[in-house]
């Protein structure tokens, strides 16, 4: 295994983390190094020897930094195959010694963007083209040359150096996590250089990590694994489980449509889901409460279910949720009295999460490619006023309890797989009709499952309802108001068949289809 000896480095990083101990390590090896600007600043600062990039070109920084190590007396040596004579003579001819190690860390373009108050001006200023150059020069001839591109990467890499020289596998392993950390990065300027021209992109560029394996897919005799976008934080990312077994391919299907569901309110609200569909919701003024009546909805489906808890796991709460079979619990925080019932269950899954944002673009693979949106986000509305989009077209009145129960209904219909019939009463589902293939279908499973408990409830239907039997099925159910949002070729039909059963009816002008 060939050995590449280390006599010069260059070194020009943004994150200067670890920089001061990495270099002395170098330097205590009879390493020459040389650095640009800041970095040979810091060196220095440090106490450390250093040679800048002017000394070595001859030619000063300029454009305010843009122009900095592009040279051919820095590129030159980088990207010299010492194993060819021709090279090394043209080299001896300038008065070149060949760079072995080059450590680089790219301009924080990713972590800037991902600012609210960035303007645009100063993204441009974030797009490193110097640090990119040297990374792919010295990553292509990783036969001579290693190529640092991470802090965590420095401990290896000393050790190496003390130990005679970079290896044939590190240099070809750094290479590799090169050229990855530029395509990244070109990834991260495409995607905000696109956001700026249209709200879909035209192109589009993703760089993954594998965040982690799991140990099969939707069933046993499917592989998979968790990838994140680089760059970019998720609520999972920053999610720390408490306790509990590993999660699951499915577990994180479930959670992230429990979470994105429960944060959509902003009063104590506990979600259950089950199949990446809702099949309990509930709205109260305390999460014990809202947790009950949350598994008071269907319980035979909340068996085994993930549960989506929009505050605080208290005591009282952490009671209830030992008391039956979960999967997983996902809330924004846990008091140290619960943490201490739900570990009675070994097995359950506690996360502590921050909310979702919900303003990334929702994208579906299909056979070798993707179709993509924007997010479906449900309007804010302030409860029991209708909001400025929502008509109430039907001749019953509506009052402020209806109004927050069609809210509520509206919400939680915007979850759920169409053709979905939320039914609820109180600010809790009683109700839930998901994924069926028609609308009067859906309507007939929800009031399956709502029994007596329809009698003076609200519904909330996705979609418009086509014709008017669903309503009529609802009616003849005592129900007292819908929402849907209208647009329906027998709108007139449908209204006047709410009206007959004395069926308050609102349209939102917004329909929230979810596949």
């Amino acid at each position: 295994m060939n050995r590449t000896k280390v006599r010069r480095a260059l070194v020009s990083v943004s994150d200067k983390t670890g920089l001061l101990d990495f270099a002395a390590k170098l330097v205590a090896e009879g390493i020459e190094l040389i650095a640009s600007g800041g970095t040979a600043a810091a060196m220095r600062a440090g106490g450390l020897p250093v040679t800048s990039v002017e000394q070595v070109t001859g030619f000063p920084e300029m454009l305010d930094g843009r122009v900095k190590t592009l040279h051919p007396r820095i590129h030159a040596a980088i990207l010299a195959d010492v194993g060819s004579s021709a090279h090394r003579d043209q080299l001896y001819k300038n008065d070149l010694a060949p760079i072995q190690l080059v450590v680089v860390n790219l301009y924080p373009f990713e972590e800037g963007v991902a600012r609210q108050d960035i303007t645009d001006d100063e993204a441009v200023e974030l797009i490193d083209i110097g640090g990119p150059t040297m990374v792919r020069a010295a990553a292509k001839n990783h036969k001579w040359v290693g190529i640092v591109t991470s802090p965590e990467q420095y401990a290896e890499v000393a050790q190496a150096v003390t130990e005679g020289g970079l290896d044939d596998r590190l240099r070809l392993d750094l290479a590799r996590q090169a050229f990855y950390r530029t395509a990244r990065y070109d990834a991260a300027i495409v995607g905000w250089l696109e956001g700026l021209a249209g709200d879909v992109p035209e192109r589009m560029m993703l760089a993954l990590d594998r965040a982690s394996e799991l140990r099969y897919g939707e069933n046993p005799h499917q592989s998979a694994a968790l990838y994140g976008e680089r760059g970019k934080t998720s609520w999972w990312g920053q999610a720390r489980q408490l306790q509990g077994k590993e999660m699951s391919f499915n577990n994180y299907l479930d959670a992230e449509a429990a979470w994105r569901l429960a944060s959509d309110f902003s009063e104590p609200t506990a979600v259950i889901v089950k199949h990446a569909n809702p099949c309990g919701v509930a709205s109260r003024d305390t999460m014990a409460d809202a947790f009950f009546a949350a598994w008071e909805c269907d319980p035979l489906s909340a068996f085994g279910g993930v549960i989506g808890l929009n505050g605080r796991i208290d005591e009282p709460t952490a009671r209830l949720v030992v008391e039956n079979f979960v999967e997983v619990v996902v809330a924004l925080s846990v008091s140290e009295g619960a943490a201490e019932i739900l570990a009675r269950k070994k097995n359950l899954r506690v996360l502590v999460a921050p909310a979702p944002r919900g303003d990334d673009l929702d994208m579906r693979r299909i056979e070798n490619g993707f179709v993509a949106q924007r997010r479906d986000q449900v309007a804010k509305t302030q409860p029991g006023k209708l909001p400025d989009a929502w008509e109430s077209v039907g001749q019953r009145p509506l009052s402020t309890d209806v109004l927050i129960d069609l809210r509520f209904a509206w919400i939680v219909a915007a979850h759920t797989k169409s053709n979905a019939i939320v039914i609820a009463k109180d600010r809790a589902a009683v109700g839930i009709g998901a994924g069926d293939q028609s609308r009067v279908g859906a309507a007939q499973r929800a009031l399956a499952q709502a029994g007596d408990r329809a009698y003076g409830a609200v519904v909330a239907s996705d979609g418009f309802f086509p014709f008017r039997d669903g309503i009529d099925t609802l009616g003849g159910a005592g129900v007292v108001a819908v929402v849907e949002p209208g647009g329906s070729m027998r709108d007139e039909e449908v209204v006047a068949a709410a009206d007959e059963h004395r069926m308050a009816i609102v349209f939102t002008n917004t329909r929230h289809f979810r596949h």
